[in-house]
């Protein structure tokens, strides 16, 4: 029996891998194993049913983003959750998965408000007709949402990701998975808010921007929909996320 079909279930060893990754990263970034030591291999195998190999490539992940470290003879610890890979998109779903994680959000929404207004600006300057298709597309998928004929999530999810690539700036595009990630809880959250929803009209003075190739103007429309998303998760209630 190989490992890409074990426990007679036929399910593929990168399913296992990534199953194993899934349970074990949102027991670390829950605390799990904040005052009881890391399994070992073997241990882990056991409990998950599942061969070393795929043990092993899950530890290496796990390892990829910042969350153990395994030293000689000493096995494999947790590491400090300052050496957590914050961009990186599964972490920050278990953090957000946390019960009361407003504070999250702020950080979150705090670094969107540095980068996102100047992706709108870039987009303005470079973005290519299809670009800007894509942005528009956005818009109206957001304004179907509104009538309840598309999703709202990823209706605004698109817009946004539109816009960074639209940047043409490698680094800013590479956000999109970052963003996307977050903006599903975020929009959640601020949507969840008695008389809140995203606000058509501060998206269309985006598009009009970026369209118009004003790129101040761009930037400004930008941090002002951020900004106001701010406002309201610093408004919110520490457990509000609670019911998420």
């Amino acid at each position: 029996m190989t490992d890409g079909r074990i426990n007679g279930g036929g399910r593929s060893s990168r399913n296992l891998t990534y199953g194993m990754l899934d349970s074990l990263g949102r027991a670390i970034v829950t605390g799990r194993f904040r005052d009881r030591p890391f399994p070992t291999e073997a241990e882990l195998a056991k409990s998950h049913g599942v061969s070393r190999s795929v043990t092993r490539e899950a530890m290496k992940m796990l390892a990829a983003k910042g969350l153990v470290s395994a030293r000689p003879r000493q096995g494999t610890a947790v590491r400090p959750s300052g050496s957590w890979n914050l961009f990186d998109p599964d972490v920050l779903r278990w953090l957000l998965e946390r019960q009361f994680s407003v504070d999250l959000l702020r950080h979150f929404t705090q670094l969107r408000l540095a980068i996102e207004p100047e992706a709108a600006a870039l987009a303005a300057r470079h973005a290519e007709p299809a670009d800007r298709e894509l942005i528009r597309a956005g818009l109206e998928r957001m304004e179907a949402a509104e009538r309840g004929r598309d999703d709202t999530l990823d209706a605004d999810i698109a817009f946004h990701v539109a816009v960074l690539n639209a940047s043409k700036n490698p680094f800013y595009a590479q956000f999109r998975d970052v963003v996307a990630t977050a903006l599903m809880k975020s929009i959640r959250f601020t949507n969840s808010i008695k008389g809140h929803s995203a606000s058509i009209a501060e998206h269309q003075a985006v598009l009009d921007a970026v369209l118009a190739g004003d790129a101040a103007r761009a930037r400004d429309a930008m941090r002002l929909l951020i900004a106001n998303v701010l406002q309201l998760i610093e408004g919110a209630e520490p457990d509000g996320m609670g019911q998420l």
